[in-house]
C-alpha cells in the first residue's frame, strides 16, 4: 500500500511538471507568433488587403518555380 502511494505521488509530481512545461511553451509559441505576424496598420481592412496580396505572391511565386 505504501509503495501504491509513493507512485501516486510520483505521478502527480510528474503530471504538475508536464503542465508547467506545457504553460511554458504555450507562452513561448504566443510571444513567438506576435514577433512573427506583422502588426496591423490604422487602416485594418487595406493592411489586412495588402498582406493577402503579398502572401498572395509570394505563394504565386513559389509555385511557379517549381517543376512539373
Amino acid at each position: 500500500m505504501e509503495s501504491n502511494l509513493l507512485t501516486d505521488a510520483g505521478a502527480d509530481e510528474m503530471n504538475q511538471d508536464f503542465s508547467e512545461y506545457v504553460a511554458n511553451l504555450q507562452l513561448h509559441m504566443t510571444l513567438q507568433a506576435r514577433n512573427l505576424v506583422p502588426t496591423l496598420k490604422q487602416t485594418v481592412v487595406d493592411s489586412r488587403q495588402q498582406l493577402l496580396h503579398q502572401t498572395q505572391a509570394n505563394f504565386e511565386k513559389l509555385v511557379s518555380r517549381q517543376g512539373l
